[in-house]
């Protein structure tokens, strides 16, 4: 996976001027990032082959219903009712997929990340995404 994502990023970036490391072109970043994660596949590859782990878990069913319900509680979450219950509720929803799933946790690890969210998303890059609804 990680070899073909590097090879997309590189063959999509391949019209674009490269440039040097003083003056790069918008073709460079995507190039040089494409390679390095093209590395880290290979050296992901080499490793499973050298050394083979039996994956003992099977698909979880689970996990397969709840992620997607998440993920579309997400999207319409974010057009009715905001940023920040979208981020809450996505977290809750997605961790159900767990079977170690706890409550305490689950709802500090739900704050926290509603907070990096709202501190990197809304107040970092100051993308317009309504907080709640109506604000």
């Amino acid at each position: 996976m990680f070899i073909a994502v590097g090879a997309g990023a590189m063959f999509m970036a391949r019209d674009y001027p490269f440039g040097s490391a003083l003056r790069m072109g918008p073709g460079y970043f995507p190039s040089v990032l494409g390679g390095l994660v093209i590395f880290g596949g290979v050296i992901v590859l080499i490793e499973g082959l050298v050394k083979p782990v039996h994956v003992g878990r099977t698909w979880s069913v689970r996990a397969l219903i709840i992620l997607p319900l998440a993920t579309l509680a997400f999207g319409l979450l974010m057009e009715n009712a905001g940023f920040v219950p979208a981020i809450l509720l996505l977290s809750i929803l997605a961790s159900l997929a767990s079977p170690e799933f706890h409550w305490k946790e689950q709802l500090i690890l739900a704050s926290g990340l509603t907070f990096g969210c709202v501190a990197l998303f809304i107040w970092g890059l100051g993308l317009p995404y309504p907080l709640f609804a109506g604000h």
